[in-house]
């Protein structure tokens, strides 16, 4: 008998608006997540706690830990501290992709449901099932279970550094390099390819892509937090991070890898890389827009613009295949040389108007 339907791993509940933290408590206990209010809330060990005096009257059956240091150190002391402490409903990650990553992890250690609380869209990192944690080898990617509840209050968006609201620009962007490459790899290797996963990806980097606002519009930071949390979807669906990580990642990763004091935000580079990666695939057009959306969002499309010079960024994106063995996209497709990509970012750099 054939299969007419499937579960697809989602949040029960996603609430984007302005004030969303003030009924954190009532929508998790409408939601029947924590009916009793009692949570583990996880904060950042430097900035955590201003959040904590803000949104803790809203919570008092909370108890709040600041080991969400976005190490995977911090992270399995994060599930001990909990474990210890007595009995939760759910583990709250309340802040930035690191603290979000952490609490990710922690909860999946200890069994218990997580709910995200993003205070930043720096990264697409909010509702993927990866856990991306600093270890002694550099960073790793760990596999956890989706969130159970995401909340994004604009109003807490907006108070975060600019450089951090916008960021995740380039990673929702960084989506339609990332399925060219998956379908890339399914046509030559025979890679198996999931056509909704991919479609909800390409489907999520178009919406930013297409929309004339900027962050300073509700309307758009709205259609840019449902992105992040659609794209995390498309992971699960896939059950990797196949729809949204290819060579804009490998690229990415690079950096992180060979200048790790000096690498830019996620986001940042991930558009970038995917800028770029659409040039070598010689979609020059897709390559123009998607840098000069990047340019209107003030977001780099030169490395120059984060801090390396062509001959650093040459050499990253030759190490780049070799962060994700196994993985097949345009970079392991063309295998080129140093000085085959010092040509290709010539031209690039003059395509989209250094």
């Amino acid at each position: 008998m054939p299969v007419l339907t499937r579960l697809i791993p989602s949040p029960l509940t996603v609430d984007i608006r302005a004030g969303a933290l003030n009924d954190l408590g009532t929508l998790l206990a409408d939601q029947r997540i924590s009916p009793g209010g009692k949570l583990a809330v996880a904060i950042s060990p430097r900035s955590g706690q201003a959040l904590r005096d803000r949104i803790a009257p809203a919570l008092p059956g909370a108890e709040w830990f600041d080991a969400a240091d976005g190490t995977i150190d911090g992270a399995v002391r994060l599930a001990d501290e909990i474990k210890k402490s007595g009995r939760y409903d759910a583990v709250v990650g309340l802040g930035g992709g690191k603290v979000i990553d952490s609490a990710k992890y922690a909860a999946a250690r200890i069994g218990l449901p997580m709910v995200a609380v993003a205070t930043n869209l720096a990264n697409d990192g909010l509702c993927s099932p990866v856990s991306t944690l600093d270890n002694d080898a550099g960073r790793g990617s760990y596999g956890v279970p989706n969130p159970i509840a995401i909340v994004i209050d604009l109003d807490v968006i907006r108070e975060a550094p600019v450089r951090y609201v916008r960021a995740g620009i380039g990673d929702a962007l960084s989506n339609i390099s990332a399925v060219a490459d998956w379908e890339l790899s399914h046509r030559v290797t025979g890679e198996a390819f999931e056509g909704l996963a991919a479609a909800m990806a390409r489907s999520a980097g178009d919406s930013v892509l297409r929309n004339p606002g900027g962050i300073g519009d509700d309307d758009f930071l709205v259609i840019y937090a449902e992105a992040l949390v659609l794209t995390g979807i498309s992971m699960s669906i896939a059950g990797d991070s196949r729809p949204a990580s290819g060579a804009c990642h490998e690229i990415c990763h690079a950096l992180d890898l060979m200048y790790p004091k000096r690498s830019a935000l996620h986001g940042e580079q991930c558009g970038l890389g995917a800028a770029f990666a659409m040039h070598l695939r010689g979609a020059h057009e897709d390559a123009g827009l998607i840098a000069s959306v990047l340019r209107r969002h003030g977001l780099p499309v030169l490395p120059g613009e984060i801090g390396f010079d062509v001959d650093e960024f040459v050499a990253a994106v030759e190490y780049a295949p070799q962060t994700r063995p196994g993985r097949y996209t345009i970079l392991e497709h063309l295998d080129l040389s140093a000085d085959q990509i010092r040509d290709a970012y010539a031209d690039y750099a003059q395509a989209i108007g250094s």
